[in-house]
C-alpha cells in the first residue's frame, strides 16, 4: 500500500515508519532519495529558497536517518543509502542552495559511517551527475551526460551490492567533477567563470 508522507515533519516520517515495519516486516535497506532543486542565481537570491530546499533536501534526509536509526541500532543491522549529488563536491553557478544541500548530506555520511559500521549498519552514499527525470527536465542549461532513470538504477542496484561507500556514476562526469575537487582556486573559478558567461 502507497506511505503518503511529509518528510519535513519529523513525527509522520516515525509514525509512517512504524506504520511500514508493522505491515511489511523489518526494512533491511532504505534508500533515501529526498531531493529537490530551483536555481538560485544572484539575481533571484533569497532565503526563502535556501530554506525550501534545506528543509527537503537535508532535513527530509535527517528526519528519515532518525527514524531509521531508532529501529535499526538496537538490531545492530540493516543497510542505508543517501543519495546526494556530484554537484555537492563543489560550488556550481546558480547552484549555490542545491549544492550547498548536497554537500551538507555528503558530510553527514563520510560522519556517520565509521560509527555505524562499528554496530552493523552499511552505510552508502549515492552521487549522481544528471538524470533524465521530471525535475530535470526544467533546466534551461546544457547537462552533460544526461542518463535515463533505468540507467540510474542499474548503477544504484550494482553499487548496492558491492562493498564501496561511494556509487557516484556516470562514470565520466563523475570522474570531472572529482577532478574539479582538487583544482587550485585560481583554476577551479577559471572554469565556473566561463560557466557562468556561456549562460549569459
Amino acid at each position: 500500500m502507497p506511505y503518503p508522507l511529509d518528510i519535513t515533519d519529523s513525527d509522520a516520517v516515525q509514525a509512517t515508519l512504524a506504520d511500514i515495519e508493522g505491515e511489511l516486516g523489518e526494512i533491511d535497506l532504505a534508500v533515501l532519495n529526498a531531493g529537490t532543486h530551483q536555481p538560485t542565481p544572484i539575481d533571484d537570491f533569497s532565503a526563502e529558497a535556501f530554506q525550501k530546499l534545506m528543509d527537503v533536501n537535508v532535513m527530509g534526509t535527517v528526519n528519515c536517518l532518525e527514524a531509521l536509526l531508532a529501529q535499526m541500532r538496537p538490531r545492530r543491522r540493516g543497510r542505508i543509502a543517501i543519495v546526494a549529488s556530484v554537484a555537492g563536491y563543489r560550488g556550481l553557478p546558480t547552484a549555490a542552495a542545491y549544492g550547498a544541500s548536497k554537500a551538507a548530506l555528503i558530510n553527514m555520511a563520510e560522519a556517520l559511517k565509521p560509527e555505524l559500521d562499528g554496530i552493523g549498519i552499511d552505510l552508502k552514499l549515492i552521487n549522481p551527475g544528471f538524470v533524465k527525470t521530471p525535475l530535470t527536465d526544467r533546466n534551461t542549461f546544457p547537462m552533460p551526460f544526461l542518463i535515463s532513470a533505468e540507467e540510474a538504477a542499474d548503477c544504484i542496484h550494482r553499487g548496492l551490492q558491492s562493498r564501496a561507500f561511494e556509487i557516484a556514476f556516470p562514470f565520466r562526469f563523475a570522474l570531472i567533477m572529482k577532478l574539479m575537487r582538487i583544482l587550485p582556486d585560481r583554476l577551479f573559478f577559471a572554469v565556473t567563470r566561463r560557466m557562468v558567461t556561456d549562460s549569459q
